[in-house]
């Protein structure tokens, strides 16, 4: 064999030996998601409705929760890998021991107050929201009863801070009455309560089914700069698997700017999981674009504002002390987003 042929037959050797070599297929991270079922979850949903988490190597599961201080126990005990609800019970958690790390900002302002029928008629135009609760009191002998989810969740405190801090409203004429989210819209719609604290597309869905319910004060009314909805990871999910993390938060930043851009074409990803085939695409689509949906995904915007929570939180009790922010949010893996992108 000359040399030309000895290597010819050693490069057919070695294109052989490539091609026999198996192919290991790059394993999908796993990553259990809870979230509360709010519009505010949205651009989680568009991510993956477009397929973006699956080509980030992402495998996403869901889990539905009624309140964020009812996930932080699924969250503490290690069932789920990332919380997707309200920033109020994060400090909380770290406090006890929880290592979470808030990766996003999804959603702002997103909380708003709404008056039932009943109550609705009281405010009248010039009408301040504290005589509004009094004439209530007056003409039936009841405080007005205002639903909202449990103590130390953000509706409640953003519900507290404008009755107390913003309305004035005396403590006897109103009622603040502690349920779920679905509980809370059930209650407005059936008049079992006479006001409450809601978020998209629970606005849309019962101004839809009831004219008469009326929206009386919009998110930054009700506390401003209003930290809402955000994705928090686990320590040990974020410190084993910061790659993924940094495609999520990616997808997220691409998912903000598709609902903005082109709504019609998110809707369908999100009422799938929101609407679950009950609640029109229609509507989901309407609450994508409500005055109560807020897109916003960086972080940092939202630290102040929870600061300031907090501060609120401590002056309701339902927290003993202000707690350290020092390693809650970790803003690296939306600056080097917005980096990439830009």
């Amino acid at each position: 064999m000359d040399r030309r042929q000895f290597l010819l037959a050693g490069s057919a050797l070695a294109a052989t030996a490539t091609l026999a070599r198996p192919v290991v297929a790059q394993t999908a991270i796993p990553a259990r998601i809870g979230y509360i079922p709010i519009i505010g979850t949205a651009p989680v949903f568009v991510a993956q409705g477009e397929g973006w988490l699956k080509d980030a190597g992402i495998a996403a599961s869901f889990t539905v929760f009624e309140s964020g201080p009812n996930m932080i126990q699924a969250f503490a005990s290690g069932t789920i890998d990332f919380y997707l609800a309200g920033i109020a019970p994060l400090a909380v958690a770290r406090s006890r021991g929880v290592d979470v790390r808030v990766v996003a900002a999804t959603a702002i302002a997103e909380n708003v107050f709404v008056a039932a029928p009943a109550l609705a008629k009281f405010f009248t135009p010039g009408t301040a929201p504290a005589a509004a609760f009094k004439a209530h009191k007056a003409a039936t002998g009841k405080a007005a009863r205002l639903a909202t989810q449990p103590a130390g969740s953000v509706p409640n405190t953003v519900l507290q801070y404008w009755l107390w801090e913003v309305a004035k409203a005396e403590k006897g004429d109103v009622e603040v009455v502690p349920m779920g989210i679905d509980a809370t819209q059930q209650a407005v719609l059936a008049g079992a309560v006479e006001g409450g604290i809601v978020r998209e597309p629970a606005l849309t869905i019962v101004q839809s089914r009831n004219p008469g319910i009326k929206l009386v004060a919009g998110g930054q009314e009700l506390f401003p700069g209003q930290p809402g909805t955000v994705l928090a990871g686990s320590g040990a999910f974020v410190t084993k698997n910061p790659d993924a993390v940094q495609k999520l938060v990616d997808s997220l930043v691409r998912a903000a700017a598709l609902i903005a851009k082109d709504p019609d074409r998110a809707a369908p990803h999100v009422a799938a999981a929101l609407g679950k085939g009950i609640v029109d695409p229609a509507l989901i689509r309407k609450a994508l674009v409500s005055p109560a949906s807020t897109f916003e995904i960086d972080p940092r915007k939202i630290i102040e504002p929870s600061r300031a929570m907090q501060t609120y939180q401590v002056k309701l009790g339902s927290l003993e002390k202000e707690l350290p922010f020092e390693g809650l949010f970790e803003t690296q893996f939306y600056e080097r987003a917005v980096r990439t992108a830009g």
